[in-house]
């Protein structure tokens, strides 16, 4: 059990989020997030609540990001969410991304339906944060080789792999416009470049 300490009476900030497709009342998560919170003998500093999809950024999320905002200032000490997917469902990277930074603004973190996603008990900070950075350079490696993989089939299949050379894109614009007679439109279909990218290197002559 964590007991409350006594010198300094911990300062929790609550997050809670619904999204506006949700069913769910944000007052029931608020409601027990607030019980905890003074069963622990800690103080409410604020509570951010946002009704926006999980899956939408920080910058998408007013609350959450005044709350790492406030958490890079240390005006709170400890930050409470109902459950990591009510904290974001933004997938594996960004998620341990966030916690990683709660970390390194000296904010612990403590998933009220999760009690082993904490790390306001010190016996298992440590370990679970050396999981979840475990888990991010796992997820980073993955991503790597999924990237690595795509642009090796695309190259098997003849595919140009970057931006396009500008060069290429003079010559086969010119000779498309030229013998093929294409409109603009046809050529940026035919290059999959967009319409305007053709009007910048099409040919200053007319088209005879």
């Amino acid at each position: 059990m964590i007991m409350p300490q006594t010198n300094h009476k911990t300062q929790v900030a609550i997050y809670a989020r619904v999204s506006t497709r949700d069913k769910q009342d944000v007052q029931n998560q608020l409601r027990e997030l607030r019980q905890w919170t003074k069963k622990m003998g800690y103080k409410i500093y604020h509570e951010y609540v946002d009704n926006e999809s999980g899956a939408k950024g920080r910058s998408e999320r007013k609350q959450f990001a005044l709350m790492f905002e406030e958490a890079s200032q240390r005006k709170f000490d400890l930050l409470l969410f109902w459950a990591l997917d009510r904290f974001t469902r933004e997938g594996l990277q960004k998620t341990i991304y966030y916690l990683q930074q709660l970390d390194s603004c000296g904010v612990k973190f403590h998933s009220y339906t999760e009690p082993y996603l904490n790390t306001d008990q010190e016996l298992v900070r440590d370990i679970l944060l050396a999981v979840l950075s475990s888990l991010a350079k796992q997820e980073r490696r993955r991503i790597s080789e999924r990237t690595k993989a795509g642009l090796e089939t695309a190259k098997k299949k003849g595919r140009r792999l970057g931006p396009p050379n500008k060069a290429y894109l003079v010559d086969d614009i010119t000779r498309l416009a030229t013998k093929g007679k294409l409109s603009k439109k046809a050529i940026a279909k035919k290059l999959k470049v967009s319409r305007n990218t053709v009007t910048k290197y099409y040919p200053k002559t007319k088209v005879a």
